[in-house]
């Protein structure tokens, strides 16, 4: 005779994109649950039991992971009390592959099952989880081709000579239609004169200073969904682009070809021409030489300009068989020098300014004290915009979601599988980012330097520095500093130290140094 069977407890997960209709005394949430509880009456002759807490997402993306109800579960589910997850359907749990396999890898080192009550498969079994990864296999196998067939529609529309969208350019307008440019008369005879006096005076900076005078502005224009997008002043690479660009002459590029367009041209090709050999023979990737002397450039990434509000670049010149390096402010470099009340830094000074400052700390405990205070303020500040950001793209998957919900209450219409796979693909996207700042902020979070570190990270940092090579320097520099503004109206420059930064040099060196003693 067969003893009783065993209790297997069994939790139900819900959620619901939004929150219309929660308030109601009957709504979505409780649905997905009857419909559970029911099935699970169904195996009491198993020894299924229905757990009394209640696990319910209402208006919370499937997109992520970052929901409440979703990680009590988790929690639940690692502490052991839980034998069983059922949800309505899979999407319930998840919509995005990646988020499901790491739910279920939790699922699966802790021995819980999980359920899905109205697509048949349980995968406390090999046929329920073979099941499932064909189920989620062809998911994503169905959005990877809808990717595709996007792509390749906008290839052959282009090789046809066919605008295929994305943002607008000065001289053209969107077709009402769709699908096509009409030339802006207002717009198109600023973009020849554009040319014109590219032409005449010869230079990139000098043409953005006219255009600065005369007001002028790159192309403003509205979204199909009402957006608007406000031209703003031009800078070097947007002129570049625009003086590059073959659609002027009643073309299309497409992945490093041109193919005749059906637009009508707004330069001619002599014109056009004669601007591609002034653009050649003057340089304009002579920026590219400083890429050459990056790994010098140990502070390119963290200098900033705070006149400008901007980053200072790595650049040099030549006199003679001398070259002398200096940091030049970003925004004076795209926007002419006249921008910036100073555009030009010498890089070995700054360099060195910044390297003797970090060797000082750990010899002032009152300077320790105060990077120790800068450094939590600036960590809160960080952890602040973090957060923010995190909000904005919750909500905006949120958005997003019901966006997709009204699409597919309209199966008959043509655009309705265009639009959700665009939608889906836009929301694995803001998923990635979401998963990022989520990571980033639980990092920033639990970083918290004291004095004992700071003292440490110089002690260490001192006789290590003049060793490595400049891009190990850059490296370490990155480590450990946020950022490194000068003020041309005070005369001065301040360091602000990286909380995370901090605690990763001390356990790199800690295992450098363990490693070299076991060897």
């Amino acid at each position: 005779m067969t003893g009783p069977k065993p209790t297997v407890r069994c939790a139900v997960y819900t959620r619901k994109s939004t929150d219309e209709g929660l308030d109601q005394a009957f709504n979505s949430l409780d649905a997905q649950r009857l419909a559970a509880e029911n099935y699970i009456a169904s195996q009491a002759g198993e020894g299924w039991v229905c757990l009394p807490e209640r696990y319910d997402d209402g208006g919370y993306t499937g997109g992520n992971t970052d929901r409440p109800a979703l990680q009590r579960l988790l929690v639940d589910v690692r502490a052991g009390r839980v034998d069983c997850v059922l949800v309505y359907k899979v999407d319930r749990l998840s919509r995005s592959l990646l988020d499901f396999a790491r739910v279920m890898g939790v699922f699966e080192e802790h021995g819980t099952s999980f359920v899905s009550v109205t697509q048949s498969f349980n995968s406390a079994n090999s046929m329920g989880r073979l099941t499932l990864n064909i189920l989620l296999s062809f998911a994503q196998f169905e959005r990877e081709v809808i990717s595709e067939r996007t792509r390749d529609k906008i290839h052959m529309a282009r090789q046809q000579g066919r605008w295929s969208g994305g943002c607008q350019v000065l001289g053209y307008d969107a077709a009402p239609g769709g699908g096509g440019l009409v030339v802006n008369a207002a717009e198109a005879e600023k973009v020849r004169t554009i040319f014109a006096l590219y032409l005449e005076l010869g230079g990139l900076l000098k043409v953005i200073e006219e255009l600065d005078r005369r007001g002028w502005t790159n192309k403003t224009w509205v979204t199909r969904g009402g957006r608007l997008h406000q031209g703003k002043p031009f800078v070097k690479n947007v002129l570049y682009a625009l003086l590059t660009n073959p659609l002027y002459t009643g073309r299309v590029r497409h992945q490093g070809k041109v193919y005749p367009g059906r637009h009508e041209a707004i330069v001619d090709d002599e014109t056009f021409a004669k601007v591609q050999r002034l653009l050649a023979r003057n340089g304009r990737h002579a920026g590219d030489a400083d890429m050459r002397f990056r790994g010098q450039a140990i502070l390119q990434g963290i200098l900033r300009c705070r006149a400008c509000d901007c980053g200072m670049v790595n650049s040099h010149s030549r006199k003679g068989n001398r070259r002398y390096r200096y940091y030049l402010c970003h925004h004076a470099h795209s926007r002419g020098w006249r921008h910036c009340p100073r555009p030009t830094l010498p890089a070995e000074q700054i360099e060195r300014f910044v390297v003797e400052e970090i060797r000082a700390i750990g010899q002032d405990a009152g300077l320790v004290r105060e990077v120790v205070e800068e450094t939590r303020r600036s960590r809160d500040r960080e952890a602040a915009e973090l957060a923010t950001r995190e909000r904005l793209l919750v909500e905006e998957l949120a958005g997003y979601e019901r966006q997709a919900q009204s699409l597919a209450s309209r199966p008959g219409e043509p655009a309705t599988v265009a639009g959700l796979a665009a939608i889906q693909e836009r929301v694995s996207q803001i998923a990635r980012e979401a998963a990022d700042v989520h990571g980033r902020l639980a990092n920033l979070r639990a970083a918290t330097p004291g004095e004992s570190e700071i003292v440490e990270a110089c002690r260490l940092f001192d006789p290590l520095w003049d060793t490595l090579t400049s891009r190990e320097q850059h490296r370490i520099l990155h480590l450990l500093i946020e950022r490194v503004e000068y003020d041309a109206a005070e005369e001065t420059i301040s360091i602000t130290f990286h909380p995370t930064g901090i605690q990763a040099l001390n356990a790199g060196r800690r295992c450098e140094t363990e490693e070299a003693t076991a060897s």
